[in-house]
């Protein structure tokens, strides 16, 4: 499938900052280590160009990125447009598309001569100088070979619009993906070639959506709506059995994105925030498998899911008696009921001895579960629509050798965070 942005080239007056003070080192511009960061997973070519006149400090700053980011430099000015042109076609060859020059409107200068250079510019507004002249309830402006943007962070729609627009124009059927999650996420992913700004071979774009900017607008763009909602959560309250729905708080960006989605029943999104509720709650979790002992077959193993109950106090002065009803022996693990989206949602304890509830630092309203052996490995398994996937994991030893852990702590309980390797 062809690609039209073939490349992408960024002028410094939109990666570094224009308002440092003159005694300051140069920085760069709020939101540039970003969209670097999601430049550089893209796989599409990327330069970064400045002009002879640039001090020395900021020439030193720009190089130090474009070798940590893999991306190549370039001198450009309005005198050496077409020696510039000639560099990037040494250093890129046939790439397949045109090149996106970004460049910021305070060097007005570049536009004639750019102009003529069959090359996609995109101008980046000064503050203040936003122009009435927009797409309707949008940020960006196109006119000609010139696109027109208020914000750096509009550029990644920039990019998958001009794809998308032009991969229709020639017959060739894409579908656009809109993906939320937080950058930690975001890289992990990219990182193996996850989010392509680019048209897939089964004809797949990938963009990055933002609460930065309005978001009606970046939604009329995408076909299916990928989110991580857990990573937008403020707050989950679990005293109330009622609706999970109610429960839950989110940032304000992703309150948006969900009333859009509720209105807008037609569009697609992975996974809906009703299918999510339940696996926030571990108290929930733990009913649901408890229908696995329903689907016996005969000739089939039995399935089930570990014993468990739900804790409201370590103190509670009939826990013991519980516990045994509940088919609960030592050693156990001890889980807040909230799975996600807070702080202290994975902290966690396995105890060897019933004295050790008592002073037990696991948030509450906490879940006991009967501790299963593993040997050390977990299968996590995902299912999308008819298909099945599965992950294997590195996990927590079998209780024999947690039991020497813990008795050359004093057999004090296992304290640790589940994101975090239990030594």
């Amino acid at each position: 499938m062809g690609v039209v942005v073939g490349g992408v080239i960024l002028d410094e007056s939109v990666v570094l900052a224009s308002n440092s003070p003159q005694h300051e080192n140069p920085s760069l511009q709020p939101v540039a280590d970003s969209l670097l960061r999601k430049l550089r997973h893209s796989k599409i070519p990327t330069g970064i160009s400045y002009d002879v006149g640039l001090s020395d400090d900021k020439v030193s700053l720009l190089k130090r990125l474009v070798t940590l980011y893999s991306f190549d430099c370039f001198i450009l000015n309005a005198s050496s447009i077409d020696d510039a042109k000639n560099e990037i076609m040494l250093a890129w060859g046939d790439i397949g598309g045109s090149i996106l020059y970004v460049v910021s409107d305070k060097k007005k200068e570049f536009f004639p001569k750019l102009s003529n250079c069959s090359w996609l510019i995109v101008v980046l507004r000064s503050l203040g100088q936003e122009s009435a002249d927009v797409t309707e309830g949008g940020n960006s402006c196109e006119n000609s070979s010139m696109i027109f943007i208020n914000k750096l962070e509009e550029l990644p729609s920039i990019v998958c619009h001009i794809n998308r627009k032009v991969s229709k124009a020639t017959g060739n059927s894409v579908v656009t993906v809109g993906y939320v999650m937080k950058p930690s996420r975001e890289e992990d992913f990219a990182k193996r070639g996850a989010f392509p700004l680019y048209p897939t071979q089964n004809g797949l774009i990938f963009m990055p959506l933002t609460f930065e900017l309005p978001l009606s607008p970046q939604l009329q763009e995408v076909d299916i709506v990928l989110h991580k909602a857990t990573d937008e959560i403020k707050s989950i309250e679990l005293k109330s059995r009622t609706n999970f729905s109610n429960r839950i708080v989110y940032t304000s960006g992703m309150q948006d994105l969900e009333r859009y989605l509720e209105d807008h029943p037609d569009c697609c999104v992975i996974d809906s925030f009703n299918n999510i509720y339940p696996v926030l709650d571990r108290l929930e979790i733990q009913e649901i498998l408890l229908c696995l002992e329903d689907l016996k077959t005969e000739g089939l193993s039995t399935i089930r899911g570990p014993h468990f109950l739900k804790v409201d106090s370590f103190k509670e002065p009939d826990l013991l008696q519980r516990l045994s009803e509940a088919k609960l022996s030592l050693p156990s693990i001890v889980k807040p009921q909230v799975a996600c989206g807070v702080a202290n949602a994975h902290n966690m304890a396995i105890i060897f001895r019933n004295e050790d509830f008592k002073d037990l630092s696991v948030p509450l309203p906490a879940v006991v579960q009967e501790y299963v052996d593993h040997s050390s490995t977990l299968y996590k398994f995902y299912v999308l629509g008819e298909k099945v996937f599965y992950a294997v994991k590195k996990s927590t030893p079998n209780a024999d050798i947690l039991m020497k852990l813990s008795e050359s702590n004093g057999l004090k309980p296992l304290v640790f965070d589940r994101r975090s390797k239990l030594a």
